[in-house]
């Protein structure tokens, strides 16, 4: 009998970003405020029934380049890791992004939970070199909550 072992089989694999058929029109062309981002967002997420958790990428010069849906929960909570939050990030080369979540309950005040994952968010930006500029919560209607103007980041 042979001592040898049957050698490990190593997949080989390319890794690509795809564009969606559909695209958002935005004629400000630069984020200049958390309005700005709330605005975007909410034409992105509109009333949805579920927390939604959204990325916003930009450039060097603050305009957005791709903006992506990381998850889709349940009424009152969401799964979200920096690893799938900046998976889309990096393949869109970002200098930075904002991130974004509803609060189906119409109130957009800030989560214990909110909080811990914007600080996470933030220190894993800064390890990888792609800043995050804020956390928006969008509420009921036109209401919502910048966690960098709350100092909460």
């Amino acid at each position: 009998m042979s001592n040898q072992k049957a050698a490990k089989r190593i997949e080989v694999v390319s890794l690509r970003m795809v564009r969606e058929k559909t695209s958002l029109l935005y004629p400000n062309r630069v984020i200049r405020s958390p309005q700005d981002t709330a605005d975007l967002f909410r034409q992105f997420i509109g009333d949805c029934d579920r927390e939604s958790f959204c990325i916003l990428c930009l450039n060097t010069k603050n305009e957005p380049t791709a903006i992506h849906q990381v998850s889709c929960g349940s009424l009152n909570a969401s799964i979200v890791h920096p690893r799938e939050t900046f998976k889309l990030a990096i393949l869109a080369n970002s200098a930075s992004l904002v991130c974004c979540h509803n609060h189906p309950s119409g109130q957009p005040d800030p989560s214990p939970e909110d909080v811990e994952l914007t600080e996470r968010l933030r220190d894993s930006g800064y390890l990888l070199g792609i800043e995050l500029l804020d956390h928006i919560i969008l509420g009921e209607g036109t209401r919502f909550v910048s966690m960098k103007e709350r100092g909460l980041m």
